[in-house]
């Protein structure tokens, strides 16, 4: 298979140097990838599409003029990271989730970061995500975000950013699952062999997060997950974790709080929950401390949560911490309660609630990518460079009506893949979110779901808005040669 048309030098590409040549991470399967028959790429691809077709691994767009269900796009050329690069990562996210945690805490009991004036009052009190029903809880072992997925992108002179922090009901961990697998079946004798970190073992490191965060005195925990129902995007993710932990998918008509316990519904009377893996937003999770009108969630949950008889994860009230203007402090959090500087660093980012910065925001809305501090998955975001001059202006009235709900950011260039575009590879550009474990310990999976912009030049890589996905590999240090022969005899058969 010829890669030679492959060129790429304007910005950093995870596999190729600009001078065209394989970087150290990706040579080895570089050189697999030559020895492929022509044709034999795009066969693997077809059939991994299929597969994924026929397994109803799916996602939903709201709004999508062609039906909400659409298959999972996935793309058969992986990202890869060696290792020592990946330890780096590692630290710096058990870092991050570590000062987060003990923030959120801090934030609705002692208040000790604002007393001492690292991070601003009213920035906090103005957050649409604090919750007063959190005034003067903690969570068992202190946990607050116990399943944390964080956006890293790394720009166009290769160094690595926090672009966001996602702590209220992450998703996509499934999809990270069953790339994996479609990897190991559509294209195993180039996966073998290639010392690829393994990520088989979440769900049972999930299950052990849940259950080490039981309340105190629960000898034998129940746990369950908690979806608002089909028409939920992440409907599928919700099914498949339940069934590969082993745990009961309910939603909130199956539970049900009588003296001061949760209680799931069964064929055999009430059994007792102990632990609720929740996907479902604070605001509907209980009608009689949240929204009235939820028909999602179990009266008086939260009050169960509070009297510390039943554990959410993650807990209501840890939005606060990932509002992208809090965001901008989240190098000033570490700093204030672990003493080190952050390992991976923030995106520059300007706060328009402070008159001069958003001055600046507003002089300069063509260079500037603007974003909503509470929105998700790409929606509200102005993308400066790519914007015509009626929504720079929509935005700017947005932005001086309500400055504290938008921050901006400069346009990165995010790093590149070879991607196969019909018979081609072609550069498309990704990001990546790792998912992260806080319980006893912090787990990081090695990887995560890389988030590929499948359109040419696009930046947008989220699924709802025309992105894909390609399976993350975590290389560890050296290959030893029996793997390497093993590969290289399974490839004279492929």
């Amino acid at each position: 298979m010829r890669l030679a048309p492959y060129q790429y030098s304007e910005i950093f590409d995870e596999m190729f140097a600009p001078d065209g040549s394989p970087r150290a991470s990706g040579k080895l399967f570089v050189e697999r990838l030559q020895t492929l028959t022509e044709g034999s790429l795009q066969q693997r691809q077809k059939a991994a599409d299929i597969s994924l077709q026929n397994m109803g691994i799916t996602f939903n767009v709201y709004g999508h003029e062609a039906g909400t269900e659409k298959v999972w796009p996935f793309d058969l050329l992986p990202r890869i990271i060696d290792a020592d690069e990946w330890k780096t990562i590692e630290s710096g996210l058990k870092q991050r989730i570590h000062a987060l945690n003990l923030f959120i805490d801090d934030i609705y009991n002692e208040c000790k970061i604002i007393k001492d004036g690292a991070v601003p009052e009213e920035l906090v009190q103005t957050s649409k995500t604090l919750r007063s029903q959190c005034k003067g809880f903690h969570p068992p072992q202190g946990v607050w975000c116990h399943i944390t997925g964080v956006d890293l992108i790394r720009d166009q002179d290769g160094q690595i950013y926090v672009l966001e922090d996602n702590l209220r009901c992450p998703s996509g961990v499934s999809y990270v699952l069953e790339n994996r697998e479609l990897m190991k079946r559509t294209f195993a004798p180039v996966f073998q062999g290639m010392s690829v970190a393994p990520i088989e073992d979440y769900n049972e490191q999930l299950l052990k997060t849940l259950l080490d965060c039981a309340p105190e005195g629960v000898n034998d925990p129940t746990a369950v997950v908690l979806t608002p129902g089909i028409y939920n995007s992440a409907y599928f993710e919700h099914t498949f974790l339940a069934q590969q932990m082993g745990v009961e998918l309910v939603q909130g008509p199956d539970l049900v709080v009588e003296n001061g316990y949760v209680f799931m519904k069964t064929t055999k009377g009430l059994r007792r929950v102990d632990v609720i893996y929740r996907r479902i937003d604070d605001d509907f999770l209980d009608p009689k401390n949240f929204r009235p009108d939820s028909a999602l969630g179990v009266d008086h949950l939260m009050d169960v949560c509070r009297a510390g008889r039943v554990t959410l994860a993650n807990a209501p009230g840890t939005g606060v911490a990932d509002d992208k203007a809090v965001y901008a402090y989240v190098p000033d959090i570490i700093k204030y309660y672990l003493g080190e500087e952050a390992i991976l660093p923030n995106v520059p980012t300007f706060l328009c609630s402070d008159a001069k910065q958003r001055e600046h925001v507003l002089a300069n809305l063509d260079k500037l990518v603007v974003k909503p501090t509470n929105e998700s998955g790409g929606y509200g975001i102005l993308m400066g460079p790519h914007s015509s001059q009626e929504e720079r202006d929509k935005t700017a009235a947005a932005i001086r009506s309500n400055p504290r709900e938008w921050i901006a950011q400069p346009m990165l260039k995010l790093s590149t893949v070879p991607t196969l575009v019909g018979d081609e590879l072609q550069p498309r550009h990704v990001d990546l979110r790792p998912f992260v474990l806080c319980g006893k310990e912090i787990y990081v999976m090695p990887g995560g779901l890389t988030r590929v912009a499948l359109r040419e030049g696009s930046m947008v890589v989220n699924s709802s808005q025309g992105g894909g996905s390609k399976d993350t590999w975590i290389l560890r240090n050296g290959h030893s040669q029996t793997e390497i022969n093993h590969a290289a005899t399974a490839l004279e058969k492929f």
